[in-house]
């Protein structure tokens, strides 16, 4: 995975992978995982800080990677989580007073500030903290310019202002603004904030004898390189013990060619829609505005869930499995509300972590392997729903030269958007919402840089065949099952 914070993915991913390899010895007991702590941090000195911190932060890592909460103290059924024994070298203040403070007689700063936070200290000023309510008023008044804002990292990466911080300075999640998009986990510098992890219940299920069956994101591709094809990862995940492998990009084929009659229907009918196959889209259409969830959120399920419902539907009992860059794909995996969608979703270094622990990698293979549509593998990739669902449209023969698209790919792109669809002051019919930027591709869990994957994806998807979507379905049974959110 490339990340800024290689080391401490690195150390995350070790303890997963020693997680799963007593998973898989049927030794992940409480005393195994106490040893596991020690093993991590044999001592007796640390390697950055106190030994009893760091030994703390590896038994929270390790719920993690159990897919509980970090302490026994919490319940949450929110996906990302916070490691409260490393969210504490951050400055607590948003504003802060430094050394070119020159202590002025007139005091702007004071006279600005309507919440009695600011007093003067020994040599500077002084912001209370528990009083500052960040307006940044006292900022703009400064003549030297002497109070800077210090915006956490974690906050600035939060395209929902879910992120606050308690009296002591802990990062705090608000479950109910929180998208669970993951964009937060990679940008703290003390990888305080985590994603639970459902590998061992994924060994568990093998182990009993379980048909668990991978389903592979479009964004796979290019992920780990130009040799590696999607038949190189069916290959690995087969030599570990899963019962097969199906490439997501089918699941694209499937929603663009469902989510493409909705779209013909709200043509008639005048009304705009948004797009349906990003979670932490509709996360934020669920959370935030309500309104268009209900209202302009095409009903068809995305390209996983579509997966996920053919598999259940022709291997009855099946356990599947997504894998892909995005932390959300959790989210949408535990919905109730929406019936027999993956039993769980891992991301890529997850996968790289449970392959460690079976000492695998990744090999080019010589066979082929391909089901969705060119169209269904660019899902992954902004622009590449709308792209399939207008194949779609004119592989009916519908005339789609009229249609006015609105591409969104990041947080803030998606909130402006549906802000002014909200206001009904959106000019387009239909809006492609993706949380991450430049798509799927771009999720919080990629493997490589964006530039590399874009190559090494340009050379694999210009080896596929050009099937039509539509064409391509008929190969399916799409009677079996339903394509819609409620599942009927």
């Amino acid at each position: 995975m490339v990340t800024n914070d290689k080391a401490i993915v690195s150390f995350k991913h070790k303890i997963m992978e020693e997680v799963c390899r007593l998973a898989w010895e049927g030794k992940l007991s409480a005393d195994e995982k106490e040893k596991l702590v020690y093993k991590m941090v044999p001592g007796p000195k640390s390697s950055y800080c106190c030994i009893y911190k760091e030994r703390e932060i590896v038994k929270q890592r390790i719920h993690l990677a159990c897919a509980e909460c970090p302490t026994d103290r919490e319940e949450s059924d929110c996906v990302v989580q916070v490691i409260n024994a490393a969210c504490d070298d951050c400055p607590i203040s948003a504003y802060s007073v430094t050394s070119i403070c020159r202590f002025c007689i007139g005091r702007p700063c004071i006279n600005s500030c309507r919440f009695n936070a600011i007093t003067p200290g020994e040599v500077r000023m002084h912001i209370d903290s528990a009083k500052c309510k960040e307006c940044g008023m006292c900022a703009k008044a400064c003549p030297y310019g002497a109070i800077v804002h210090l915006e956490r990292p974690c906050k600035k990466a939060c395209p929902v202002g879910a992120i606050t911080y308690d009296e002591f300075g802990f990062c705090r999640i608000n479950e109910e603004r929180c998208i669970q998009c993951g964009h937060c986990i990679h940008s703290c510098p003390f990888g305080a904030i985590g994603s639970k992890t459902y590998l061992v219940n994924i060994i568990n299920d093998i182990l009993a004898g379980k048909e668990v069956i991978a389903m592979c994101a479009p964004a796979t591709e290019g992920q780990f390189g130009e040799n590696i094809t999607m038949a190189s990862v069916r290959s690995a995940l087969m030599k570990m013990g899963f019962s097969d492998m199906v490439e997501v990009g089918l699941g694209g084929d499937m929603t663009a060619a469902y989510e493409s009659l909705e779209w013909s229907e709200a043509i008639k009918e005048g009304r705009k829609m948004t797009t349906s196959c990003c979670p932490a889209f509709i996360n934020l259409l669920k959370q935030h505005f309500p309104d268009i969830f209900k209202n302009n959120k095409s009903n068809t399920i995305s390209p996983m869930c579509a997966i996920s419902r053919y598999l259940k539907a022709t291997r009855p009992g099946c356990v599947t499995v997504f894998v892909g860059p995005c932390i959300a794909k959790k989210s949408e995996a535990n919905d109730p509300s929406i019936p027999d969608n993956a039993d769980y979703a891992i991301t890529y270094g997850e996968l790289r972590a449970l392959m460690r622990s079976k000492d695998l990698s990744f090999e080019a293979v010589e066979e082929e392997y391909q089901e969705a549509s060119v169209f269904g593998k660019k899902f992954a990739s902004s622009g590449g729903v709308a792209d399939a669902v207008l194949e779609c449209m004119k592989e009916r023969g519908e005339d789609v030269s009229g249609i006015k698209l609105l591409k969104c790919a990041g947080g803030k792109e998606c909130m402006k958007a549906i802000a002014q669809l909200k206001l009904g002051n959106l000019q387009e019919d239909f809006v492609e919402g993706m949380v991450c930027s430049g798509g799927c591709v771009g999720g919080p869990s990629k493997h490589k840089t964006e530039v590399e994957i874009s190559r090494a994806r340009e050379s694999l998807l210009g080896k596929a065949d050009d099937r039509k979507i539509l064409e391509n379905l008929k190969n399916y049974p799409m009677d079996k099952f339903s394509m819609y959110r409620d599942g009927k």
